[in-house]
């Protein structure tokens, strides 16, 4: 669990959620664009955000649906890197998406799982929120993933 290493030193530093943002952003580049503010990492949760700005808007000043498709893809990539066990692997095999409302400030995505036993799992479903800066739940999504034994 190398991230998740990387968050437990980096995170209590003086800028260190800013470094460990960058530092995932850089392994994934396509997601890199939303410039996403990790704030909580752990097995288990997962909670990472985005700014309202220009760049992650659409063209009517609402945070963009691609926006917020790559927001709950990082979460939940995140949460099975930092939860999954070591001698296990994920891929991520689909999504479902509902936008419940649009959102005009910054965005947080939280992905959960409380799970233990992996041994007869062979997918999963991760589910993800994203809420305003009022907390008022803006999409619901759930991240298919894969799971199975590294051999």
């Amino acid at each position: 669990m190398p991230l998740l290493n990387a968050w437990r030193r980096l995170s209590s530093r003086p800028i260190g959620h800013w470094r460990f943002s960058r530092l995932v952003a850089r392994h994934a580049p396509y997601l890199s664009w939303i410039r996403p503010h990790f704030k909580v990492v752990r097995p288990g949760l997962c909670t990472v955000s985005l700014t309202h700005r220009r760049d992650v808007l659409d063209a009517t000043g609402n945070v963009h649906a691609m926006a917020m498709t790559n927001l709950c893809e990082l979460a939940a990539r995140m949460l099975m890197e930092t939860t999954l066990p070591e001698n296990y692997f994920w891929s991520p095999r689909g999504m479902t998406i509902e936008y419940l409302s649009p959102i005009c400030t910054d965005a947080v995505a939280t992905a959960r799982l409380d799970r233990s036993d992996w041994a007869h799992t062979s997918q999963i479903g991760v589910p993800v929120t994203v809420v305003d800066a009022s907390g008022k739940e803006a999409v619901r999504a759930v991240i298919s993933m894969a799971v199975g034994v590294r051999h």
